[in-house]
């Protein structure tokens, strides 16, 4: 059996610099890994409620994000100890220090103006949450330690997108909140559930699945459907590339459920990204593909498209879209005040139960980061994208090609949502986009010509 026939990448067998004189293969198997606990974190997001936290914590203490924080504390753990160090270069790690630096300055800044005591819990939670994203996106750039562990942790995203999907398909048919059930003892319930929202004149109701917003619901389903599609292409086994695309189909058909415009652009742009990489015979494959999704909405809920339809067509009339051109007006004198390091991270609050006053995170960045703190998150969208762009021009293998071009669609939805609700607020959203980070990170080391950057991993995992 050849190598690619037993689902093995062919640079993974080579040999690989591990120190001097030492080398070996990347095939080394371990059952308690980087990418294991990546899939932990993945099933710990999607498939338990977003407000569903370890008692007597914050919103900071979803399960998940208790894992990513302890993600973060082994990669420091790797960068310090002489013996696990991380080799070769990682330009992730550049970025993301800059966008460390960046809100790390904005956090003094917003001490030295002084803080009441909201302000001060806010900003607080606000560097811890940035640690769990860095944490996720790190240890995914730098611990993943091959191509296969690295599909495995796709593999484990889109079934448990899959999952999330049949929630808010379930949610939406029957107005019934099976994510009731998904609390497990031992944990609380933050906040409530998110449960269901009006929206339109015909008596249509949104769903947010296991999220905590229809918004972020909307916008996980768009980000996902390429990795299911490419998970449907090129999984080793029949029954993956089956599940994978029930699971494509499953999100696509949920997207609209949350009666999100935000959701059904990310989806169109995903997809447009997409495309350039597919042959004649897959689009006009995803074409009918795209009919049986309209189909089936239709089937599984009457009048959603027409509710859709009638969003975008009465745009102008739209008090949604009225309440955030209002915003400008106090984003521009709030900038005026702080314009180069903002007021500090997550300072601007509405009220004690939602703080953010902005549905927009480029905006709300700006207020509270400033112009420092605006072109830092830009650069960990346009490192990754560059990232994953290089990587699609060394890549030799279509499998690896597809990857490339789906991770660089995450972040192109990531920038455009960030403009119609405060997407990095929301963690489901965040430590998504944390992972196709840290993945973009991943792929430029895998195709790496360098053996000793192509095997950049915590020695103590090999």
């Amino acid at each position: 059996m050849t190598a690619t026939a037993a689902g093995y990448h062919p640079v993974d067998l080579e040999p690989s610099l591990l120190a001097d004189g030492t080398y070996g293969i990347r095939r080394h198997r371990s059952r308690l890994d980087v990418s294991t606990l990546l899939g932990l974190t993945i099933v710990l997001l999607y498939v338990l409620p977003g407000t569903l936290i370890v008692p007597n914590l914050t919103y900071a203490g979803r399960p998940a994000l208790l894992v990513a924080l302890l993600l973060f504390a082994w990669w420091c753990l790797a960068r310090l100890n002489p013996t696990l160090l991380l080799m070769g270069p990682q330009p992730i790690r550049w970025v993301l220090c800059v966008y460390l630096v960046a809100n790390l300055l904005s956090y003094l800044a917003g001490l030295l103006r002084g803080l009441p005591t909201q302000e001060a819990n806010a900003q607080d939670f606000a560097m811890l949450q940035l640690f769990e994203f860095l944490g996720v996106a790190l240890i995914a750039a730098d611990g993943i330690r091959n191509w296969d562990r690295l599909n495995r942790v796709l593999r484990v995203a889109v079934w448990c997108t899959g999952f999330m999907a049949v929630v808010g398909i379930i949610q939406a048919v029957f107005k019934y909140d099976v994510s009731a059930h998904l609390v497990v003892p031992g944990l609380e319930v933050k906040g409530g559930l998110a449960g269901f929202g009006q929206r339109g004149d015909e008596g249509q109701f949104r769903v947010a699945g296991t999220t905590v917003h229809y918004i972020e619901y909307s916008a996980v389903m768009a980000m996902m459907v390429p990795f299911a599609i490419h998970v449907a292409r090129f999984a080793p086994k029949r029954w993956h590339r089956w599940s994978a695309a029930a699971c494509a189909m499953l999100a696509a058909v949920a997207n609209p459920m949350s009666i999100s415009r935000t959701g059904i652009v990310a989806l169109g742009l995903a997809l447009i990204v997409m495309v350039p990489i597919w042959s004649w015979r897959l689009r006009y494959t995803f074409m009918f593909l795209g009919a049986g999704a309209v189909m089936a909405i239709m089937f599984l809920k009457p009048g959603v498209l027409g509710t859709l339809k009638a969003m975008f067509l009465n745009v102008g009339v739209d008090p949604s879209i009225e309440g955030r051109t209002n915003d400008y007006e106090l984003v521009g004198h709030f900038f005026d005040q702080r314009p180069w390091l903002g007021r500090g991270p997550r300072t601007l609050l509405a009220d004690p139960v939602r703080d953010t006053i902005l549905d927009n995170q480029w905006l709300y960045t700006l207020v509270t980061g400033g112009v420092v703190g605006v072109a830092a998150l830009l650069a960990v969208h346009v490192v990754s994208v560059a990232l994953a762009v290089i990587a699609l021009r060394r890549a030799t293998r279509e499998e690896d090609r597809h990857l490339c071009v789906a991770l660089v669609s995450a972040q192109v939805v990531a920038v455009v949502v960030g403009g119609t609700f405060d997407s990095l607020y929301y963690t489901t959203f965040a430590i998504s986009l944390a992972l196709f980070v840290g993945l973009s990170g991943a792929v430029w080391r895998f195709t790496h010509p360098t053996r000793i950057v192509r095997t950049s991993t915590v020695r103590g995992i090999d």
